[in-house]
């Protein structure tokens, strides 16, 4: 995508971007980074631009001089994309705060310098949340460059790849399910509803509840995903219209002794109606909507609750020590069934175009280092990804 009346971008042999002074490789002379010496003098990363009313992405060779502040320098190994990586390629968007922002709200790499005491070189590392591919360049790149408090050390137990399909998904799940057991709901106390159970949210909530004991019923409006979701763990899967749509009503039928939902907006509000007396629903997301339309019914004649999740905030020990847990709490074989796709940084402008689209089964990897992948194909309606055309 270009602004009218603007040339167009013009692309190198490899398909990457050259727009604007930055974009020149630098000559292979160079000493590269000063401040990091030993890096590259230019490495890959995928550019989300704002030009006028049009957005312009695509891969580009940045100064390494670029990276931006930090304490630690990290080779990018995995990244993965989540919902708000495709919302900072929309015109017109109110998510990314810098322009040009690499994306990617979530990395898993190696340590390459330090200068925090607490990260080491050679150390593998996960970061997420915080500023990380809205304010602060992200993961869709070779190398990144943080602040120490936002690093996370890799769990003993889990693999670099295996993690990267966690994410900031798997964090936003285990968040959920942990706020629901913090509530005192446990297993046995009644089924436990997933909405948008088939996105990477909702695939690894449906996992993780199955793996703790729980009573999981998921909600999806793809028919053609029951299988997959029942190979997860779900005891049962429904459609999105066999929820409580009645929205006359203040109150349907004692239900769901709790529920993590992903969708937001109309769906929620039908799973509050729905909820058994003391239970409490986990609500991270909005793809349906920011919008919440409800009463008070639920909250004052059921004492329900309403739980919000945030995983950008979290106040780093507290992720940490979440993130502790997580070696093991998923099988192996249910991470590397949920990675569906994995694409290099040529590969992001189709995966961002199915994501947005709900057209993505699970988690699709990134591979910074890897090989110009084909865009995916998720059955997404047919839409130039960002920067196409």
């Amino acid at each position: 995508m270009h602004a009218a009346g603007e040339p167009a971008p013009q692309r190198d042999a490899t398909g990457r971007l050259n727009v604007g002074s930055d974009d020149a490789p630098t000559d292979a002379s160079s000493v590269g980074d000063v401040r990091q010496p030993g890096l590259p003098p230019t490495f890959d990363a995928f550019v989300v631009e704002r030009r006028g009313e049009e957005v312009v992405a695509g891969v580009r060779r940045l100064p390494t001089a670029k990276l931006p502040a930090g304490d630690v320098t990290i080779r990018v190994d995995w990244s993965a994309v989540n919902y708000k990586d495709g919302m900072v390629t929309v015109p017109g968007n109110r998510v990314a705060r810098l322009s040009p922002l690499v994306p990617g709200v979530d990395l898993v790499g190696t340590v390459l310098a330090s200068d925090s005491p607490t990260i080491a070189t050679g150390q593998v590392v996960v970061v997420h949340g915080n500023d990380l591919g809205i304010a602060h360049f992200g993961g869709f790149a070779q190398f990144a460059r943080v602040p120490a408090s936002w690093v996370v050390p890799l769990p003993t137990g889990l693999d670099p790849r295996r993690a990267a399909v966690i994410g900031t998904a798997g964090f936003t799940a285990a968040l959920s399910v942990f706020r629901l057991e913090r509530h005192g709901i446990r297993p046995g106390t009644g089924p436990i509803l997933v909405t948008g159970a088939s996105g990477g949210v909702g695939s690894l909530a449906v996992s993780l509840l199955a793996a703790r004991g729980f009573d999981v019923v998921a909600s999806t409006g793809k028919a053609s995903e029951h299988a997959y979701l029942e190979a997860l763990g779900a005891r049962a899967v429904i459609g999105r219209g066999e929820l409580d749509q009645r929205t006359e009503r203040v109150l349907g039928p004692e239900t769901w002794a709790g529920a993590v939902d992903c969708v937001g907006g109309a769906t929620l509000a039908s799973v509050l109606r729905t909820v058994r007396y003391g239970g409490a629903v986990a609500a991270s997301g909005l793809t349906g909507g920011p919008d919440l339309v409800t009463t008070v019914y639920p909250f004052i004649v059921r004492d329900v609750s309403l739980i919000g999740i945030d995983s950008v905030q979290t106040p780093a020990d507290e992720r940490r020590a979440i993130w502790s847990q997580l070696a093991g709490a998923w099988p192996d074989a249910v991470l590397d069934r949920m990675a569906m796709d994995e694409v290099g940084l040529a590969g992001l402008p189709g995966a961002l175009a199915a994501v947005l689209h709900g057209g993505v089964r699970g988690r699709i990897l990134v591979a910074p280092w890897g090989g110009d992948a084909s865009p995916v194909d998720n059955g997404a309606p047919g839409r130039p990804g960002p920067g196409a055309g």
